[in-house]
């Protein structure tokens, strides 16, 4: 099963916003690589919850739950959105500063394309930020 990295502004879309509400879509993505990211998603996939501009740190784990489908907020119909839930904050956000200065992150996807809101992580990425909050 693949992990992911979801960005999101905390002042637009907090995780705490997700756990209030409970499910969301999460639409909004227009870029052509982060619209394929979603697509490639299955229910029960789960992702990191990254507050982007404001806290720079991942913050929470959340899951899939209802794959790709057409983005309501696309008038062209040409991307498309994802539905998801929380899953559980982490014991300790891990910092962007942290994640930069851990090598064996040093490969990550959000490193090389770093303005993608959506992007894979690996297994043993996935294992080494939770080792980094605590889990």
């Amino acid at each position: 099963m693949a992990h992911w990295l979801m960005k999101s502004e905390p002042a637009k879309y907090a995780f705490a916003d997700l756990r209030r509400d409970g499910r969301t879509v999460w639409d909004g993505v227009r870029n052509n690589q982060a619209a394929l990211y979603l697509k490639a998603m299955k229910a029960g996939e789960e992702f990191l919850y990254y507050h982007s501009n404001d806290g720079l740190a991942v913050v929470g784990i959340a899951s899939i739950v209802k794959e790709a489908f057409i983005d309501p907020t696309d008038p062209a119909a040409r991307y498309v959105a994802v539905e998801v839930a929380p899953v559980r904050e982490l014991k300790t956000p891990v910092t962007l500063a942290q994640m930069k200065a851990e090598p064996r992150l040093a490969d990550m996807a959000m490193f090389r394309q770093f303005r993608l809101s959506v992007s894979p992580v690996t297994d043993a990425e996935w294992a080494t930020i939770l080792g980094l909050a605590g889990e």
